[in-house]
């Protein structure tokens, strides 16, 4: 392990498909209500880096927060999936931090607080949706520094993950290697009193049960 340097999980996805506000109790923190739609954004290959890899502190911002979730890899392509065949189409499963710059998602967008170049991270690794046959059935838990920040079961997204590549392949023609990041449960750092921000030197683990655990160190760019 120490004579390999981890690139991102797939690193030439046609797309990377994230989902915002999709357990309740993230939704309960983030002062919002349930929505009866998932909330899609596109986040941008360049964003991300592999496990242990620094993840950017930018010059342009202090409120730099974690997020622990689960990515799922498509498989096998299409357009309206049935959602009884979706997990058919998913390839496996991989760990994400789906880090965000708050300031600039409130002041602008999801999409611009979450692509801050090598920003996130996605790995270490895709375990096969042969060894995952129910992802309801996982554990997810993000710590910093070593204190655990955030845990919850993959059961509590509102939009399961058959629901979401069903959904989403009705918007768009999956293909290949496509990724879908499920969302992010509660316990994120701007929810936070005070606020809980990344800083450089900071240790940031995303452990899911049965695929492993992403880690990655905060460093300046």
């Amino acid at each position: 392990m120490s004579s390999v340097t981890f690139l991102p999980t797939i690193t030439d996805a046609d797309k990377i498909i994230c989902i915002g506000r999709n357990y309740k109790a993230h939704v309960a923190e983030s002062g919002g209500k349930p929505l009866e739609f998932p909330s899609v954004f596109i986040r941008l290959a360049s964003s991300q880096v592999g496990h242990g890899q620094p993840i950017r502190l930018s010059k342009l911002s202090t409120n730099y927060d974690y997020e622990g979730e689960l990515a799922l890899v498509i498989g096998t392509g299409g357009r309206h999936i049935p959602r009884e065949r979706a997990l058919s189409h998913i390839a496996g499963y991989v760990c994400f931090n789906e880090a965000c710059y708050r300031d600039f998602q409130f002041k602008h967008s999801l999409t611009v607080g979450k692509n801050f170049a090598g920003s996130g991270s996605f790995g270490p690794w895709m375990t096969t949706a042969d060894e995952i046959p129910d992802p309801s059935a996982l554990e997810l838990t993000t710590r910093l520094n070593g204190v655990q920040v955030q845990h919850a079961s993959v059961s509590e997204l509102i939009f399961d993950v058959p629901y979401l590549v069903s959904y989403l392949s009705g918007i768009t023609e999956l293909v290949p290697g496509d990724v879908i990041v499920t969302g992010t449960p509660e316990g994120v750092g701007f929810a936070r009193t005070p606020p809980l921000w990344l800083k450089a030197g900071d240790d940031v683990e995303v452990e899911i049960s049965r695929i492993g655990i992403l880690r990655n160190k905060v460093a300046h760019e």
